[in-house]
């Protein structure tokens, strides 16, 4: 090779060396324009933000909100500062507009409890508020607060024309209600220690669709209702199961944002339908598993009076008499007399 080229390819080299050492030494010691803007002191006052995206109808709790440092030019009078503001006030409160994680939060934006709209506010649109009656024993001692999820139980007895006790049946009739409040209040109770206190309550006011709603308020109807308190980490796995049992079909090719604010919609939304129970039988040996079966409102003794009420064929009467076929009713004016067919007199 020609010396001249040689020498030009090694000069080449080690230009190349020298700059990509610089480059490298430029990128790992001069900090990026955003860690240069966090490092920078904001000189301005502290303002409420969100720490995550709030969306309307949000009861706000302590996780939600933070201070921050925030430029003085850009304050607004609607902006909650650190020296005004006493951020337990705020728990409880219900956002109306949504507000976006890192956001300051206005006057505007919020509806405290016992405000005009509170309630209307605190719904999710297409929800609607129903409040339940429950005692002291069905409100899990009182450790159920507003935001909470809860399943919904009936209890009920369930007569029958039978001998013996009717049947004792409780069913889970709807899931995933979201507590609104709990009596009138719709935040929690904290104490001096920091600690939320723990209360007990008579009515639990929940959010529920319409349908749910009209159901609801049925079941108040038939029976006890009692709360059964959910696990966070419930929403997540009964949707991963509907997901798999193709219950819940997700579109092909969504957009990751798109599908993940589906699937947040899906794993609150209150559902009812597919219930399950259990019947005295299934907690004590001598408790029924069905209804009783229903007994023969008549007395037949051959050749006496009956009232309306007909016997089943092959149905038993008191004093041990038993029909061993069908039963013709005979009708004289005002007396009916029941005549088996094929009975020898």
């Amino acid at each position: 090779m020609d010396t001249r080229k040689l020498v030009l390819l090694v000069g080449a080299l080690i230009v190349a060396a020298i700059t990509a050492f610089m480059a490298r030494s430029l990128i790992s010691g001069a900090p990026t324009p955003a860690a240069q803007a966090a490092a920078a002191q904001i000189d301005g006052p502290e303002v409420l933000v969100a720490t995550r995206a709030l969306p309307v109808g949000t009861i706000l709790d302590a996780t939600a909100l933070k201070f921050q440092p925030w430029p003085k030019d850009l304050v607004e009078n609607a902006y909650y500062l650190k020296a005004d503001t006493n951020v337990q006030a705020l728990q409880g409160t219900v956002v109306r507009s949504a507000i976006t994680a890192g956001q300051p939060l206005t006057q505007g934006s919020l509806v405290k409890p016992g405000d005009r709209g509170f309630l209307a506010a605190a719904l999710t649109p297409g929800m609607r508020a129903v409040t339940i009656p429950i005692s002291a024993q069905a409100g899990v001692a009182g450790f159920v607060f507003p935001g909470d999820r809860i399943d919904l139980i009936l209890t009920q007895t369930v007569p029958g024309g039978g001998d013996g006790p009717p049947l004792k049946a409780s069913e889970t009739v709807m899931r995933n209600l979201r507590v609104l409040a709990t009596d009138q209040r719709t935040d929690n109770i904290v104490g001096e220690d920091g600690k939320t206190q723990v209360r007990g309550f008579s009515n639990v006011t929940i959010e529920a669709t319409p349908k749910i709603a009209e159901q609801a308020a049925v079941a108040q109807t038939l029976g006890t209702l009692s709360l059964s308190l959910r696990s966070i980490a419930d929403n997540t796995s009964e949707l991963e199961q509907a997901i798999a049992s193709g219950d819940v079909k997700l579109p092909d090719n969504a957009d990751p944002k798109a599908e993940k604010a589906m699937l947040a919609r899906l794993a609150t939304q209150p559902v009812s339908g597919n219930s399950s129970y259990a019947v005295g039988a299934d907690v004590s040996r001598f408790q029924r598993r069905t209804v009783p079966g229903k007994t023969v409102d008549s007395r037949i003794v051959t050749g006496a009076v009956l009232p309306a009420a007909a016997a089943p064929v092959g149905g038993a009467y008191p004093g041990g008499s038993v029909a061993m076929g069908p039963v013709v009713r005979v009708a004289r004016g005002n007396t009916v007399t029941a005549v088996i067919v094929g009975e020898k007199k």
